[in-house]
């Protein structure tokens, strides 16, 4: 499997994960999921992706946090991440976009705001 056409889809809710990788994979992609932020760094430790597309709300580890720490490893830093979350208000999205992520989605995820938020990973 390709780093290329490989999306890691990270989120604590199973549905969420499923309606992610169903749209994903309707667009093209292979997706492989994580259930926690500790769980995508094991994922991210064995496989190269294309991008992550992360939930910010999880127990344990946020996605914020998660982000700051790939972002410190050379590895990672070019990683494109996508922030997707139910915060939608703008002082939180700045928070999320100043933590590193390269896009936002808000949930109710649609195709359209997947393929936009996608079209900043083809870079």
């Amino acid at each position: 499997m390709s780093a290329q056409d490989t999306i890691l889809v990270v989120d604590d809710d199973e549905i969420n994960r499923k309606v992610a990788g169903l749209f994903l994979q309707r667009l093209g992609w292979k997706t492989d999921q994580a259930a926690s932020a500790f769980e995508a760094l094991e994922q991210l430790q064995k496989h190269d992706y294309h991008c992550v597309l992360l939930d910010i709300s999880m127990p344990g580890m946020s996605g914020i946090e998660l982000c700051r720490k790939l972002r410190e490893e050379p590895r990672w830093q070019d990683l494109p991440l996508i922030a997707y979350t139910a915060h939608a208000m703008s002082d939180e999205q700045q928070a999320i976009l100043q933590a590193g992520f390269d896009a936002i989605i808000t949930k109710p995820l649609t195709r359209d705001s997947l393929i936009a938020a996608l079209a900043v990973t083809q870079g």
